[in-house]
């Protein structure tokens, strides 16, 4: 079959395009592949009770499908350049700004009216922050919660099905160059297309990479986020996320100089599972309904590691980590802080008598046995450091679960209008290196059908 368009998966970067395209052009021909399920089928077999921890599903619901990664996130959209990607660097500030809001604005008019836009514009946290050696990050956050989140994506795909054939459970295998555009196979099945949009995620990144070198398309390495997710009473982060709901906090250490940062703040949310590419990490989500929060308050302390040389498969090693967490624990590992600093491994008795409850069943143990000494001394001193503007933090019974780790495609070489060395293939989203963030991704998205369609 022939499209003027193929989009290669159904995140935030591919539906924003899809969803402008037919704004832009609606007469145009586009179809979207998805090696995901469609959202009504997504669905995570674990409940906690018949099923408690990953079966490995061959496609993993949380990290696939219509929605990417980010369908069952907390829905946080940071509208800011100073995190969430580098797509700025490509199309310049401003613009990288008002797409941004643009995407705001269809979120707003797609269901998410009424969802808070919190902002770090004159809050006092920044001056406390900087007095206690951290740097808290501008940004405006709209929340729209997991569960605002789907409804949004629920009718944007109401609006896109009738104008976009949706292939599902589709995995492209390849991508060739013809002549007069693009060949596209999957199992079974070739389709062509004049102009193709890559939005494949961190998910695709292996995918991505034989993509790029079956093509000679240039990339460079890129850096992964290593760390554990913490979990507390949500009274301890209460004023800060009661004024900015995420709050983007750095910290430089003083043992190594490296900087440690939080990340995916979940305020009354839950921590959760994740499979990417068969390993088991650790996340967390949060909903704006009240009847569906809990008591405790949860975020991510991450580390950032980059290799060049000789070694320079960041994501490799991040992969190594991981796989040591699911080798000792069967999954997630769980320690009380406590625990950790005395240098003992949490048990499930301990972990019991906690006073605090945790949301994921994980396996209790001992995180220094799977995290680098350099890592886990950057993360304690970073608990330590919050605990002086959240006293509360380096409590005993804080939980930490392990490990999380944020991958990173490799950079895709693309120009200002984000197209690779091959007029009209398009390398957009988290797939590209570029973003990392739902904001930035779905930015990316509208950017490239604004420039199809011009």
């Amino acid at each position: 079959m022939n499209y003027d368009i193929i989009i290669i998966g159904a995140g935030p970067g591919g539906i924003f395009a899809a969803y402008e395209l037919m704004q832009k052009k609606p007469s145009l021909k586009v179809a979207v592949f998805e090696a995901g399920h469609m959202l009504s089928r997504r669905h995570c077999p674990i409940d906690g009770d018949k099923i408690k921890t990953c079966i490995g599903c061959k496609s993993c619901s949380i990290m696939s499908g219509f929605g990417g990664a980010g369908a069952f996130s907390d829905g946080k959209y940071n509208i800011t350049n100073d995190f969430g990607g580098s797509l700025y660097e490509y199309i310049g500030r401003k613009r990288a700004l008002d797409l941004m809001h643009y995407v705001d604005e269809i979120n707003m008019s797609y269901g998410g009216d009424g969802c808070k836009l919190y902002s770090t514009a004159g809050t006092r946290f920044k001056t406390v922050c900087i007095q206690n050696d951290l740097h808290l990050l501008d940004a405006s956050v709209r929340h729209l919660g997991t569960d605002i989140n789907y409804v949004v994506l629920e009718n944007l795909y109401a609006f896109l099905e009738s104008k976009v054939d949706f292939f599902f459970d589709t995995p492209v295998e390849t991508i060739e160059v013809i002549d007069g555009g693009y060949s596209v196979k999957c199992k079974g099945a070739i389709y062509s297309c004049e102009k193709c949009i890559v939005s494949v995620g961190r998910s695709g990144s292996k995918w991505m990479e034989k993509v790029c070198k079956e093509l000679k398309i240039p990339t460079k390495s890129n850096r992964v986020d290593i760390g554990v997710r913490v979990e507390l009473p949500a009274s301890v982060f209460a004023h800060l996320t009661d004024e900015l709901y995420e709050s983007k906090i750095v910290y430089r250490t003083e043992t190594y100089g490296d900087k440690v940062r939080t990340f995916c703040m979940n305020p009354k949310g839950a921590v959760v599972n994740e499979n990417t590419n068969g390993i088991i990490t650790v996340n967390g989500h949060s909903y704006e309904d009240p009847a569906k929060q809990t008591e405790n308050t949860n975020f991510a302390l991450l580390v950032a590691k980059h290799f060049s040389e000789p070694f320079k498969d960041s994501n490799g090693y991040g992969e190594s980590i991981a796989r040591l967490s699911n080798m000792l624990g069967g999954g997630v590992i769980v320690q009380r802080f406590g625990d950790l600093i005395r240098g003992r491994r949490s048990t499930p008795k301990r972990i019991e008598e906690a006073f605090i409850t945790p949301t994921l069943q994980a396996t209790p143990g001992d995180l220094s046995l799977v995290l680098p000494k350099r890592i886990l001394d950057g993360i304690i001193e970073m608990i330590y450091a919050l605990d002086k503007v959240a006293p509360g933090t380096a409590n005993e019974d804080t939980l930490l679960y392990g490990v999380e780790v944020k991958f990173y495609n490799m950079e895709v070489e693309v120009n200002e209008k984000l197209e690779s060395c091959y007029p009209g293939l398009y390398i957009i989203g988290d797939g590209s290196g570029i973003t990392h963030s739902l904001s930035h991704a779905s930015a990316s998205g509208v950017h490239v059908a604004r420039d199809i369609t011009q």
